[in-house]
């Protein structure tokens, strides 16, 4: 799914409104009925309190939509009109007309804390106060509100975003954000839903098709893309009847040092266990008999040393190669990584305490072949591109480093993102159960796995991520969150692939949904 700018629904808005000779009220009556409609499947009459705050602009005449259509089916509504500026739009003028006329109690007009009303925990917030164009701070009366819809406790349903989220930025002073349990949001997703730092105001959300230009969408180009199944699927590559393990790729992990050999064996087995054909893991010697005792499938080549790695020499012929997991920062080990880089010519994926090696001597970045892939956690990524301001400044300099070096980057976390140049992979799987020992070690060994079976980096990448997400998201409906540790990832991993062709099973309630649609 395609994230669009704030600038991108604009014009999609604007175009909409031209080719479908519609006119902008039209449209917001379009937008209003979709979250009445989605309202109305799930309260089913109930004669629940709603209270609908609509701010002056168009996503406060989206909730004078919404209020309208309420009232009209009987539901115990009550509207507010939040007089936060002397502005207003035409559409709001004209669906506040719209509402008075359709009952007799008109919407209250808030202008200060005195105003507000009371609202139960047993209430229903609906926030259509502010819209994606909010780009200032809301005024003290204002926030005041915000922090009454949070103390309530009520259920509070924000139409589009959030009121007081930017669609840019992280807000100054987080009592000045609607924190919502449920966000619906016009045509796409917006990336503040996904960022650690501003995730936390909604606790879940939806998309709602209110038909926009379907040409526009489809042929715009945007620098983010959500990634969920159905945007996997047409990745993956099956395999051919009469083909041997030779068709699948040579996947090899360099890694280890005393005491650190079991990321090696993870980080190989979720290579082995994403399809490559063949697996080796090279190692110091000390890790040779808990490789072969402990993973069989795999070959081990061992350095000459026994504590850790002092050369890389190898006659196989890899087709990806994953180095890092557990490998330690010894000088020694440096020194080995840098000569093994002035003459590697294979696709690389680096992680862990590679990547502590680069940021102590970060010239080795230029010797990185194109598309290289750096999956780094928070430490190791500060210590490449410095500290960060905020999740925006962060992504800036994530980009300027992909594109500086034409690598690819995952940042890691409970939306993982995966950076190419100014595009962004927003991936949708994964649970708080991956905070565990060796899960980066696997993903690493399913990422370099893909590689070597001849799909692209960057496809590897985002495929990658996915199957790592979903294969915890399987195995923790059987262990739960506190008890998922990285083999289980692994041992799900075939679940996951399944899954890419499963069906979902209907509810009652969508199948509802589908017939009235």
């Amino acid at each position: 799914m395609k994230i669009l700018s704030k600038e991108q629904i604009y014009k999609a808005d604007e175009l909409t409104v031209k080719k479908q000779q519609i006119s902008s009220t039209d449209l917001m009556e379009r937008a209003g009925m979709q979250v009445f409609s989605w309202l109305h499947m799930r309260m089913q009459g109930a004669q629940v309190p709603v209270h609908v705050f609509c701010g002056i602009g168009n996503n406060g005449g989206d909730g004078l939509v919404i209020a309208r259509h309420l009232i009209t089916h009987g539901y115990n509504v009550k509207t507010y009109v939040v007089n936060c500026s002397d502005k207003r739009s035409k559409d709001f003028l004209i669906n506040y007309d719209l509402i008075k006329q359709t009952s007799k109690e008109w919407p209250l007009l808030l202008s200060c804390e005195e105003d507000f009303p009371s609202i139960s925990e047993k209430d229903i917030i609906i926030d259509a106060v502010f819209g994606i164009g909010f780009n200032r701070p809301a005024d003290d009366w204002v926030k005041g509100l915000f922090q009454q819809f949070r103390t309530s406790k009520a259920f509070t349903l924000a139409v589009d975003i959030p009121s007081g989220l930017y669609m840019d930025k992280v807000p100054e002073d987080e009592n000045g954000v609607v924190w919502a349990n449920f966000t619906l949001s016009f045509q796409s997703a917006k990336l503040v839903f996904f960022l650690p730092q501003t995730a936390k105001y909604t606790q879940q959300w939806d998309v709602l098709d209110i038909g926009l230009d379907q040409e526009y969408i489809s042929t715009i180009e945007t620098d983010l893309e959500l990634i969920g199944k159905y945007e996997v699927l047409p990745l993956y590559i099956p395999r051919e009847k009469f083909s041997n393990k030779g068709d699948y790729g040579h996947a090899l992990i360099i890694g280890g040092s005393y005491g650190k050999i079991g990321a090696v064996t993870l980080a190989s087995r979720g290579a082995l266990s994403s399809g490559a054909g063949l697996i080796t893991a090279f190692i110091p010697r000390c890790g040779y008999d808990a490789v072969q005792a402990s993973f069989p499938e795999a070959m081990v080549i061992t350095d000459s040393n026994t504590d850790c790695i002092t050369g890389i020499k190898f006659e196989i012929n890899a087709t990806a190669i994953g180095i890092g997991v557990g490998l330690g920062t010894e000088n020694v080990t440096l020194s080995a990584f840098e000569k093994f880089l002035k003459e590697n010519k294979t696709p690389l994926v680096l992680d862990a305490d590679v990547l502590n090696l680069l940021s102590k001597k970060k010239s080795l970045l230029k010797l990185l072949p194109q598309k290289t892939v750096l999956t780094p956690h928070q430490k190791e990524l500060e210590r490449l591109i410095g500290s960060w301001t905020d999740d925006f400044d962060k992504l800036k300099k994530v980009k300027a480093l992909s594109k500086k070096h034409k690598l690819i980057i995952v940042i890691k976390g409970a939306n993982t993102i995966t950076v190419f140049f100014d595009k962004c992979y927003i991936n949708t799987t994964g649970n708080p159960g991956l905070a565990t020992a060796g899960s980066g070690d696997v993903l690493t060994g399913i990422i370099t796995g893909l590689i070597a079976q001849s799909y692209d980096p960057l496809v590897a990448t985002v495929f990658g991520v996915y199957l790592h997400g979903r294969a915890a998201d399987i195995a923790v409906e059987s262990v739960g969150y506190q008890s998922l540790i990285a083999s289980h990832v692994i041992e799900s991993l075939g679940s996951a692939y399944l899954d890419l062709f499963s069906q979902p099973e209907q509810t009652e309630q969508h199948q509802a949904e589908e017939q009235n649609n």
